[in-house]
C-alpha cells in the first residue's frame, strides 16, 4: 500500500511501493525522491485500495478527495472513468495538458520513455456538446503531433465508447 501526502494540490509519495509501482507500472512521475501523482490517478489507486492520502494526519477517503479535486477540475469525474476504464484494460494514461487534451495514451506494453504516446484523448459526457471549432483544433494538435485523436464519451451508465479520429486523403 502507498502512503502519499497532500499538499495543496499535489499528491506525492516517497515510499518504497511507490517507486516500484513506478517501475512496474508507470503510476505517478518519477520527480527528486518522490512520485508525484494526477489527481485522477490518485482517485484510482485510492478507489482500488492501493494507496492512502494523508492531508497531515488525517487519511483522506475516496469522497473527500474527489470533493477536493472538484473545486479545480469541473471534468474529474468523467475524466476518473475514461482513466479507470483504460487503466483497467492494460493502458498506461498519462496527462497530455500541452497537447489540449486531457489524456495520452500509450499502446499496451509501451512504456513512456520508451516510444511516444499513440494518442490523445479527449472525454466528454454523452449529453455534453462538443462544437466543431474544438473538435478540428484537438484534431489538427492531434495531427501535427503524430498521434491519433481518441474521443471517450461517457455515457449516462458510466460507459465508456471509443472513437478514433483521423485524416483522410480522399
Amino acid at each position: 500500500m502507498i502512503k502519499a501526502r497532500l499538499f495543496g494540490d499535489k499528491i506525492s509519495s516517497n515510499s518504497e511501493e511507490a517507486f516500484t509501482m513506478y517501475e512496474k507500472t508507470r503510476w505517478g512521475e518519477k520527480k527528486e525522491g518522490i512520485i508525484e501523482y494526477t489527481g485522477v490517478e490518485a482517485l484510482f489507486l485510492v478507489s482500488e485500495k492501493k494507496m492512502e492520502i494523508f492531508l497531515g494526519k488525517k487519511e483522506i477517503n475516496y469522497e473527500g478527495l474527489m470533493k477536493k479535486l472538484k473545486k479545480n477540475d469541473k471534468k474529474i469525474e468523467t475524466k476518473f472513468i475514461v482513466f479507470s476504464d483504460l487503466r483497467r484494460k492494460g493502458y498506461i494514461v498519462k496527462t497530455a495538458l500541452k497537447f489540449g487534451a486531457e489524456f495520452r495514451i500509450y499502446e499496451k506494453g509501451v512504456k513512456p520513455g520508451e516510444d511516444h504516446a499513440k494518442w490523445i484523448l479527449y472525454c466528454v459526457k454523452e449529453s455534453e456538446h462538443l462544437n466543431w471549432h474544438d473538435f478540428v483544433a484537438k484534431n489538427r494538435v492531434a495531427h501535427s503531433t503524430k498521434k491519433n485523436l481518441l474521443l471517450g464519451i461517457v455515457d449516462e451508465e458510466g460507459d465508456v465508447t471509443y472513437y478514433e479520429v483521423g485524416w483522410a486523403r480522399p
